[in-house]
């Protein structure tokens, strides 16, 4: 379980981007998050990965509460969560197997994983994560010869291979063709179910949050709009989430 209470960010000028923001994902559980720009989106999932410190409010994973952790004890503590982005960012020159097998060097220390190196086990682990994105015959294939939907299934790999427990995607089809965004959001569904992972997804395409999440969350001006079953989600509702926009 992932469980956000009182999430809250204030930057350094007074403005706020996120007030006492709540959410809860289950093991098992896609939830998509909607919202405008500069609704909070992505500063909601950088706060939760605490890749920023939020202002004020908890964010607990397994038991902890990541938001009051520092140093060492915050770089173990979320260990079990993984992050993908809009662009893959994968490392060009290197080969798929390499670049999913990096998600593992979090585990290991020493100087020599600081050139690449890793465990065959590891390798092992990557091959493995390879076949779960369908992708296994492309091991030995330089990253950078990848389509854009084939680069974000070895993100998404990589990811895996940090043995999450949780998943935060960052707009993952936002750079991609309809067919291939469809592609990568049934992946995360079927991670998520098959896997057990909580995902928690942010998107722009409200169809495929319709189509894959079995709940969405709208975002507006940093407060929760809405907290819904998919199939319950008022078309209204989502259009209210735009209107900022479109003004």
């Amino acid at each position: 379980m992932l469980r956000v209470a009182g999430l809250t960010m204030r930057y350094p000028n007074g403005k706020v981007a996120l007030a006492g923001f709540d959410l809860s994902v289950a093991a098992g559980e896609l939830v998509v998050v909607l919202g405008g720009n500069g609704s909070g989106k992505t500063t909601l999932l950088r706060c939760v990965s605490r890749m920023l410190r939020p202002s004020a409010g908890e964010i607990w994973l397994n038991g902890v509460d990541l938001a009051a952790l520092y140093g060492e004890r915050l770089r173990q503590a979320r260990l079990p969560l993984a992050m993908i982005w809009q662009h893959a960012s994968l490392v060009r020159r290197r080969s798929v197997l390499s670049n999913v097998a990096a998600g593992g060097l979090g585990r290991h220390g020493g100087l020599w994983t600081a050139f690449g190196g890793l465990p065959a086990a590891e390798r092992r682990a990557a091959l493995y994560h390879l076949s779960e994105v369908g992708l296994p015959h492309l091991a030995a294939q330089r990253a950078g010869t990848l389509s854009g939907g084939q680069a974000q299934r070895v993100a998404i790999a990589r990811a895996l291979t940090q043995r999450p427990q949780a998943l935060l995607a960052d707009e993952p089809v936002a750079s991609l063709d309809p067919e291939a965004a469809d592609d990568i959001m049934r992946l995360l569904r079927h991670l998520a179910a098959e896997d057990n992972l909580a995902v928690l997804c942010v998107l722009h395409q409200v169809e495929l949050a319709y189509a894959y999440a079995d709940r969405v969350v709208g975002i507006r001006d940093g407060r929760m709009a809405f907290d819904l079953p998919s199939a319950d989600v008022p078309r209204e509702a989502v259009r209210q989430l735009y209107l900022s926009e479109a003004a």
